[in-house]
């Protein structure tokens, strides 16, 4: 079989090689993962919560592990790996805990009181098809493989090429913990092969990465008529308020701009600072990032890693120096960091970014940031909003002022004086982006119903709906009509 090489971004030597499977051998697996989920499925939901309380422990328990698998494919610090531990730890056991109360059959309203007794039930998918990045290669993989687990579905994951040993690790702890062997599988393999067979073979399709890809993906969901979640693209904003506590803010900004190298959906990319704070944020700001320690390897203190890859590097430098020569500023960094590695580049402020700058609308996707300085918090919310993505967004003020600047902005989610951690920490609320950020949700009751279908049950007792059979149809209308009309005084 064809194989793939993985290296490492930090030092471009090489870390393993997996399969490069084919269309044929996805269709295999995804036959395989059909015998497996009708048993599965019947499997009750309390042995399935164990099941992932159990991949819980072993997450937090091998993490040191997991950690140097993460860091040697990704090259990002090891803070910024630890998130995605703690982010699969809180997931887990998050649904291990709300799935039977979302699964349960939900009783409701019927056609006539007491006649009609109507319920809703839940029935999984069957085998859920998960496309994920390389940017977050543990929670990306499984945040939203855990959910679909819990509601009785399969899964066929096709990991990143550049990432594909931290989901091979992640699926062997599922199955220390209990779940059957062909219940998750992960196919490796090149996006245009691989991740296409799955989108062609599933019943349910979930991706994660750009915009241009999800379009592609989408079309291939609505031709087959399958159920499509996505979360794309973004280029997210942060507004720091007259009210604002400055040094917080500062120490807020360096996280939602630059953890896990700017490399991240909800990262902060364009920030808006009120003019009455503008010279004080930009001094603590630019100050801040010229302290952060950049690097690779296991240290802990290591504020910020390496970018994916040498490519991708060359594609943010590109993007900054397209702004500088069209008459953006470089306020601080902008430039490669070849003494530490192929694939570093420094965290990077700029100002004066023109609209005909590439990086003035597009996702950069890594440490680099545009900050504008604005005479008015309207002002802020429109710029804001002058966007084609809708992710997320971050505020930073008093409480007054921030939430109704959050009900302000076209974004999926708020963060009020936080980046990006505490909306997607908030796993009881639904996560996703507006316009072209994605589609559907995850996280939140939406996260694992999803993965479901829902089947409607009505038992009618007694009189038919279409009245007694000796009745006249005329008279069964007037009847009927009447009683209509006497309900609807009754139900104001």
């Amino acid at each position: 079989m064809t194989t793939l090489t993985v290296t490492s971004p930090v030092t471009g030597s090489r870390i393993g090689d997996v399969p490069a499977h084919t269309a044929a051998d996805t269709s295999d697996a995804f036959a395989r993962a059909r015998t497996a989920q009708p048993a599965w499925a019947a499997t009750p939901v309390a042995q399935r919560k164990k099941i992932m309380l159990r991949m819980h422990d072993l997450i937090l328990e091998r993490q040191s592990e997991i950690l140097d698998v993460i860091q040697d494919e990704t090259g990002k610090n090891r803070a910024s790996a630890f998130d995605e531990i703690l982010d699969i730890a809180v997931t887990a056991r998050h649904y291990a805990h709300a799935a039977a109360r979302l699964l349960k059959p939900r009783r409701v309203r019927g056609a006539v009181p007491v006649l009609t007794r109507t319920h809703v039930e839940r029935a999984p998918k069957g085998v859920v098809g998960i496309i994920s990045p390389w940017n977050y290669p543990l929670s990306l993989a499984l945040s939203d493989a855990l959910p679909a687990l819990l509601a009785g579905n399969a899964v066929v994951l096709k990991p990143d090429e550049k990432t594909p040993f931290t989901a091979l690790r992640a699926v062997e702890l599922l199955r220390e913990a209990g779940l059957p062997r062909d219940v998750m599988q992960v196919v490796t393999g090149e996006g245009a092969v691989t991740g296409q067979a799955v989108a062609q073979e599933c019943d349910y399709l979930m991706f994660t990465g750009s915009t241009p890809v999800g379009r592609k993906l989408g079309a291939v969901a609505g031709e087959r008529l399958i159920g499509y979640s996505a979360e794309l693209g973004g280029k997210n904003p942060l507004i720091v308020a007259p009210d604002a506590d400055i040094p917080r803010a500062v120490r807020g900004a360096i996280n939602a701009c630059f953890s896990n190298s700017g490399q991240l959906c909800i990262s902060i990319e364009r920030i808006f600072v009120h003019a009455d704070v503008a010279d004080d944020f930009l001094t603590g700001f630019i100050a801040a990032t010229d302290a952060m320690r950049v690097g690779g390897g296991r240290d802990w203190t290591v504020d910020m890693g390496s970018l994916i890859s040498e490519e991708h590097k060359f594609r943010v430098a590109s993007f900054v120096d397209d702004a500088v020569s069209r008459g953006a500023t470089i306020l601080t960094g902008g430039r490669e960091l070849d003494e530490l590695g192929p694939a570093f580049y420094a965290p990077t402020i700029l100002t004066d970014v023109p609209s005909d700058a590439e990086l003035f609308a597009e996702e950069t996707f890594g440490p680099v940031v545009t900050v504008q300085v604005v005479d008015s918090l309207d002002e802020a919310v429109a710029r804001a909003n002058e966007s084609d993505y809708g992710l997320n967004a971050s505020v930073w003020g008093a409480g007054p002022t921030a939430r109704k600047i959050a009900s302000r902005l076209q974004t999926g989610t708020v963060n009020i004086n936080d980046g990006f951690a505490a909306a997607w920490g908030s796993l009881d609320a639904p996560m996703g982006g507006w316009k072209q950020s994605g589609v559907g949700r995850r996280h939140g009751e939406v996260g694992l119903l999803k993965y479901t279908e829902e089947r409607t049950v009505a038992a009618q007792r007694g009189l038919s709906l279409r009245g007694p059979a000796d009745m006249p149809r005329e008279q069964y209308a007037q009847v009927m009509s009447k009683a209509l009309r006497y309900g609807r005084v009754l139900l104001r």
